[in-house]
């Protein structure tokens, strides 16, 4: 059980980190929070045992950094909304486009004789 809980902290806190250095380093916050909690079993089974791996020690050091990059991300980053305005004139613009070329399209009236559909074999 130690080793399962020792990879799943590895994995959580390689993917926290993953995670917050990307754009969305918000979504960081969950593998975060396993990777402590499976780090926290890990190290309170190996202390029964006596024996604390460095790779234990790795992984809350892992899980630190992701922690501090997603806290640092958080703060000093701002997201601006722009004036979405222009995008409406385009909108209406290519919508006002695309009525006028549809008007002007001309579809040709097509009749289908009933001796033409009994000719056509159906498999």
């Amino acid at each position: 059980m130690k080793k399962i809980s020792t990879i799943l902290a590895i994995v959580f806190s390689v993917f926290a980190i993953i995670l917050a250095v990307l754009p969305v380093s918000n979504l960081a916050i969950i593998p975060i929070i396993f990777a402590f909690i499976f780090g926290i079993y890990a190290f309170y089974l190996s202390k029964k045992t006596g024996q604390v791996k460095k790779i234990i020690q790795f992984t809350f050091f892992l899980t630190i950094i992701a922690l501090s990059i997603t806290m640092y991300k958080s703060i000093f980053t701002t997201t601006e909304v722009a004036s979405t305005e222009s995008l409406e004139k385009t909108e209406a613009i290519l919508e006002e486009e695309a009525i006028d070329e549809l008007e002007n399209l001309e579809i040709d009236d097509f009749e289908i004789d009933e001796t033409e559909l009994e000719n056509i074999d159906i498999e």
